[in-house]
């Protein structure tokens, strides 16, 4: 068994990472529009303002789609697991893991964020509750 790998660490997504390491599910905020969405742009997908903040979002949501994965991209990876999209209870949606048995998963499953260390990074996790 390998290690699963790690996402590289850049000035966009610095302070979101940070904010995992400290058991934080972070959110980019538009000081513009308002709009919510995740780490992943450098200006408002919204409305194009570069007056981007940060919030602290409350770590639950719900499962939105989901897979059942049985063939792994590594042998790092052991199967089957779940890889879903989990709706946020602030609208954003992100895909994640659900750590759970494969056959309890559904649509709408109510779920809160854990956290996975790998290396030097936490990566959000979902977990029903």
């Amino acid at each position: 068994m390998t290690d699963k790998p790690a996402p590289r660490v850049t000035d966009m997504n610095q302070l979101y990472f940070e904010g995992c390491a400290k058991g934080e599910l972070r959110l980019r905020r538009c000081g513009s529009c308002h709009a919510l969405f995740r780490f992943a742009h450098e200006w408002c997908p919204k409305c194009w303002s570069l007056e981007l903040g940060w919030i602290r979002a409350s770590g639950l949501g719900k499962v939105s789609h989901f897979s059942v994965v049985h063939q792994p991209p590594s042998d790092a990876f052991e199967t089957p697991y779940v890889l879903a999209l989990i709706e946020l209870d602030e609208g954003v949606r992100m895909m994640s893991n659900v750590k759970c048995e494969p056959d309890t998963v559904r649509i709408g499953l109510p779920v809160r964020v854990t956290f996975e260390q790998r290396g030097q990074v936490s990566l959000p996790m979902f977990v029903p509750r």
